[in-house]
């Protein structure tokens, strides 16, 4: 089993009157690529920020389990915008970079291969698109091989372009080994990347589990029939549902753990219901954090 990298205990942060987060605890093991999701104002950026050492916690703790004499040089942060010489190129910024870092200047090309900008050298930073402004803020944490790479919204303001080449350097990082702890409210990049999710609520830690088990919930069945509201009636009364839901051309259930689609078509059949429709709907992410977020 793999070893916890980082602890989170009971983390707590309030702005004035705003709570930010609320009594968090959480575990991210080695290797983990862990997606942070939340509706506007949950608290990520607030998480990620306290564990990059950016902000401090009103009372909690959060631990990192790394293995080296300054633990903080193992961490690769990418919260705020970094800042680099509009005037410069692309290896004159991450050529600053590197002495900032105290690392050689041979680390520079296989770094900026990494981010698919070593055919971009003498680019002028000013000259970049969004995304490659990106690559090169990811190129800049990457230049010193952290064990730990934390990301605040790393696709924002990407187009749909920008978005895959990125997906596929995260994937490419994750493969390497390297634990990626990320913030997105692009749920679609989350559930392509990340082996973890952990859903926040006005700061609180609603969910946490693995994507796979997350989209494993109980299946939903769409059905319809001639009469839905005659239908509707009947499932409602029949008890063979957990949940029910009806809309203008649907009807959406849950069925008590002995259904399943063979046997909901069966026990309508015999009570005189003929269905029009019937299948089951694809999980994806975003259905699942709707329906948390609501719970």
């Amino acid at each position: 089993m793999a070893e916890t990298i980082l602890k989170i205990s009971n983390l707590s942060k309030k702005y004035g009157n705003i709570t930010a987060i609320d009594n968090l605890s959480l575990d991210i093991k080695k290797g983990n690529v862990y997606g942070i999701l939340g509706p506007n104002g949950s608290g990520k950026t607030t998480t990620l920020s306290i564990i990059s050492e950016i902000i401090s916690q009103d009372s909690g703790t959060f631990n990192w389990n790394i293995n080296a004499k300054n633990y903080r040089t193992k961490i690769g942060t990418l919260i705020e915008s970094p800042n680099f010489y509009s005037h410069l190129t692309i290896y004159q910024n991450i050529k600053i970079s590197a002495l900032i870092k105290n690392v050689s200047n041979n680390i520079i090309i296989p770094t900026l291969e990494k981010v698919k900008l070593n055919n971009r050298l003498n680019t002028i930073y000013s000259n970049l698109s969004f995304g490659m402004k990106q690559r090169l803020a990811l190129a800049s944490i990457l230049i010193s091989d952290p064990e730990v790479i934390v990301l605040d919204e790393p696709t924002n303001g990407l187009d749909p372009e920008g978005i895959a080449e990125f997906r596929q350097i995260i994937l490419n990082l994750a493969e390497q080994g390297k634990t990626i702890i990320l913030a997105s409210h692009i749920l679609d990049e989350i559930e392509k990347v990340c082996s973890h999710v952990a859903i926040l609520k006005n700061g609180k830690l609603i969910a946490n589990d693995t994507v796979n088990k997350i989209l494993k919930r109980e299946p939903v069945y769409v059905i319809a029939s001639d009469d839905n509201n005659k239908l509707f009636e009947f499932l409602v009364k029949s008890g063979i549902t957990k949940n029910i839901n009806k809309s203008k051309t649907n009807i959406e259930v849950i069925l008590q753990n002995d259904f399943n689609a063979k046997k909901l078509n069966e026990f309508l059949f015999k009570n005189n219901f003929i269905l029009s429709k019937l299948y089951k709907q694809e999980n994806n992410l975003e259905k699942q954090f709707l329906e948390i977020i609501k719970q």
